[in-house]
């Protein structure tokens, strides 16, 4: 009988639509993947722009399209202080110094004033901000406000672009899942196969 006439019906049906859905995973990561370059390419010359673009808030879309572009904000009223570890622009580790604010008008920004060797900084009361759209999102202040030093620069070169990767994998998994399919029925029909054999020769 032939070994294809053979094969478990319902168990090769789920295998074969799971290696399908892995192989078409795989070809969507490789899409994202030239998306991504493109995207960043598009960032790696953001910063050559010094047209201002609008703060995109908490919009995802506007927020990938306006990243590393220059913006302005107009902080209305400082909502809370606060210090993260961060590099200035010569390289130097310590603080940037965050504040929380309320927008003139609506909405709300992160912004990365500027940069101090503690953890302590100036007391800030808002005011207008120019500086750099950087993922968070959050603005870098270019130049520093409240008389701190200036913050390194965000550098769209730190964005990974793991889509390559992770389609490997998942053409990685559809091969292992055929190969662990294929020696799994393998054994059951020479088990089959002896089975009959054993008992012919009784």
């Amino acid at each position: 009988m032939n070994y294809l006439q053979r094969l478990p019906l319902i168990p090769t049906i789920i295998v074969a639509l799971a290696i399908a859905v892995m192989i078409a995973l795989g070809f969507w990561q490789l899409g994202r993947a030239d998306e991504k370059a493109e995207l960043l390419a598009r960032y790696a010359v953001a910063g050559d722009n010094q047209e201002l673009v609008a703060w995109p808030g908490e919009d995802k879309e506007a927020l990938k399209q306006r990243l590393y572009r220059r913006s302005k904000v107009v902080c209305a009223r400082v909502t809370e202080l606060s210090a993260v570890a961060g590099t200035n622009a010569r390289g130097s580790h310590g603080w940037a110094q965050i504040a929380e604010c309320e927008l003139k008008g609506e909405g709300s920004a992160r912004i990365a004033l500027g940069w101090t060797r503690v953890p302590e900084g100036p007391l800030w009361n808002g005011g207008e901000v120019t500086g750099i759209v950087a993922p968070g999102p959050r603005l870098v202040a270019d130049p520093p406000r409240a008389g701190l030093l200036p913050l390194q620069k965000p550098d769209p070169s730190e964005l990974p672009n793991n889509h390559m990767a992770y389609a490997w994998q998942w053409f990685l998994f559809a091969m292992t899942a055929l190969v662990i399919y294929g020696l799994a029925v393998r054994k059951r029909l020479l088990g089959q196969d002896a089975g009959r054999g054993d008992n012919a020769g009784e």
